[in-house]
């Protein structure tokens, strides 16, 4: 038997040729598939990579206890200097704690390629910010001057929002702000931020004293569990602690959810119309080769191979469309930077589309399904393909 597979399924797929038209609807249709769900999940990869790049393992997000993003926090100032003196924050060569006291706030920006409002971070932060996010760096202008009314864009938020250039004048609310320095955070969602100074930031927004979250460089990898021990025992204290990537790792999980069903929905709907034209393509490919299959089953043949023989056509067709479509899909949008809504921070967050390996893997493996269950119908009627009949119609 394992003869007559090789056998019958070598002629099937070299006679692939005398049926290109056919064979190129399957694989158009199946590429066509493959490239809007890499499309569309590419998307939550990317959303997901910038995730991972924000979190150091070694930074301690601190917020109000019950809070689950920053813009529900609030922390006065009172509460910011106990967690200040907590045990398992790292001092600098002064004894310094490097905390990192930070208000958080959204201003209407119109991006650049709609010219839609937007909301838009802008980050208070302390001198001490640059020490806890220590991977930030300044690659055009300069830094800020704290006590003047300066800020800094991430290298994302200068790409896709207005008129985020070095000397830009601002003006929001009741203040103008000056735009000194462009910054790089490798590639975290902090690039899609403006960041000034958070006394400075305060007033503009009426928060008095306040601060929505503390971000502390642990003394050590093993510090979290003393720090965290620390906040939550502390009577003066109702906070809750997490380390970065947790944080930022559940920020964007609504986002996530959303692009995927949204992609699930499509990929299946879109897939449907796939497998159809598959089964026509394979219909075909059974009609076209009847006097063979007849011939063949005359010889001895069995019906088995004629199935596997169907099968593979089908298969090989749909790996080329996965390779086709995944292969359009990584040329297009892998890197492709755009903005998109943060549901949970309600703010916008800059990022790049990802077609991964993974996704294209995934996306190779849907390709063949489509292929086997748009060539089960057709392999099945070959195999019960009556023989004199079929020699008669011929």
């Amino acid at each position: 038997m394992f003869s007559q597979i090789i056998a019958v399924t070598g002629v099937n797929i070299r006679s692939i040729r005398a049926r290109l038209g056919s064979s190129s609807v399957a694989v158009v249709g199946i590429a066509g598939v493959v490239l809007v769900f890499v499309a569309v999940l590419s998307i939550a990869e990317g959303v997901n990579a910038t995730m991972k790049a924000s979190g150091d393992p070694n930074v301690v997000l601190i917020l109000r206890a019950g809070s689950d993003t920053e813009m529900t926090s609030g922390l006065g100032g009172d509460a910011v200097r106990v967690i200040q003196d907590a045990p398992g924050i790292a001092r600098d060569q002064g004894g310094g704690p490097l905390t990192s006291p930070e208000l958080f706030v959204v201003v209407d920006h119109p991006l650049k390629r709609s010219g839609s409002p937007a909301n838009v971070p802008l980050r208070g932060v302390t001198p001490e910010a640059f020490k806890v996010h220590d991977r930030l760096k300044i690659v055009q202008g300069r830094n800020i001057e704290f006590g003047r009314n300066e800020i800094i864009a991430g290298r994302a938020a200068a790409r896709q929002f207005v008129g985020l250039n070095v000397g830009t004048t601002l003006k929001w609310g009741e203040s103008t702000w000056t735009l000194v320095g462009i910054f790089d955070d490798g590639g975290s969602v902090s690039e899609s931020e403006l960041w000034c100074d958070v006394k400075v930031l305060q007033p503009a927004y009426r928060r008095g004293n306040s601060y929505q979250s503390v971000y502390a460089r642990l003394a050590s990898p093993d510090s979290f569990s003393q720090l965290k021990d620390a906040l939550t025992s502390n009577p003066q204290l109702t906070v809750a602690a997490m380390r970065a990537p947790e944080y930022y790792g559940s920020q964007t999980e609504t986002l996530q959810k959303i692009i995927r069903t949204i992609g699930g929905i499509i990929a299946i709907l879109m897939g449907v119309g796939a497998v159809f034209g598959a089964v026509i393509t394979m219909y075909t490919a059974v009609a076209s080769r009847t006097r063979e299959i007849a011939t063949l089953r005359a010889l001895g043949f069995g019906s088995v191979p004629v199935v596997f023989s169907v099968l593979s056509e089908a298969t090989l067709l749909s790996i080329v469309g996965g390779l086709v479509g995944g292969a359009i899909a990584w040329a297009a949008f892998d890197g492709y930077e755009t903005a998109t809504m943060n549901f949970q921070s309600f703010s916008q967050m800059a990022f790049a589309f990802a077609v991964t390996p993974r996704l294209l893997a995934q996306a190779l493996v849907y390709a063949v399904l489509m292929g086997l269950l748009g060539g089960l119908l057709p392999a099945i009627r070959a195999a019960r393909l009556p023989v004199v009949t079929a020699l008669r119609e011929l």
